[in-house]
């Protein structure tokens, strides 16, 4: 059975490089290629593959949102994330969204072949060094915490989450009803409770605890 394959990035050498790369292989079809989320949502029906390779980074809407809509219009397509981000929060916010599996830009063809073999007999595939990296976070976690989740107010959530949408300290105060002076103090207390030193550090720290 022929596995229908399409590609979404926005640099054209990736996408030819993978196609070609994969132009002899047995069993695997490369049906289509696109530069962006807008050509992926326009042509994925008419399309119709059975695994897309999404990038993450993308000019339009970014991999982490667009795999989130695309799976919720099309449950039985298969999303592996292709990427140069080896961040175990990226790889944990992408299967979150539901994505099937997750491919660093430097794979080869062997590896593409059984990441697609391993996503549609149901499985999720990670690369070794993906792995590894997720095991070593999940038991220095264990380590230092025992698995304990810092414990926010719903306001310090509140605030985490503007902060997470890259709001000011002046616009966090306009949404939420409360002083700048006040935003700073929950932002305070979030970095403490988080162990963090910025606001950088406090959003990939509440993403590998999972409170984003």
């Amino acid at each position: 059975m022929i596995t229908k394959l399409a590609i979404t990035d926005d640099h054209e050498m990736v996408l030819q490089g993978i196609a070609s790369m994969l132009e002899n292989t047995a069993q695997i079809k490369v049906v289509a290629t696109y530069k962006n989320a807008k050509e992926t949502l326009d042509n994925l029906t008419k399309d119709n593959p059975d695994v897309l390779l999404l990038d993450i980074n993308l000019p339009d809407i970014n991999g982490i949102d667009l795999s989130k809509q695309l799976l919720k219009k099309y449950p039985d397509l298969k999303i592996i994330a292709l990427t140069n981000f080896e961040d175990t929060s990226f790889v944990k916010r992408m299967l979150k969204n539901g994505v099937h599996g997750y491919l660093l830009k430097n794979t080869d063809k062997i590896e593409i072949a059984q990441a697609l073999k391993t996503v549609l007999s149901g499985d999720v595939f990670l690369q070794k060094d993906i792995q590894k990296k997720l095991f070593n976070q999940q038991a220095k976690q264990k380590t230092n915490d025992n698995g304990l989740q810092p414990k926010l107010t719903r306001r310090e959530h509140d605030v985490l989450v503007a902060i997470s949408e890259e709001l000011t300290t002046n616009q966090i105060s306009e949404k939420l009803f409360i002083s700048p002076k006040t935003v700073e103090t929950h932002r305070m207390n979030i970095m403490s409770k988080l162990g963090a030193k910025n606001s950088v550090g406090i959003i990939k720290i509440a993403i590998e605890k999972e409170l984003l």
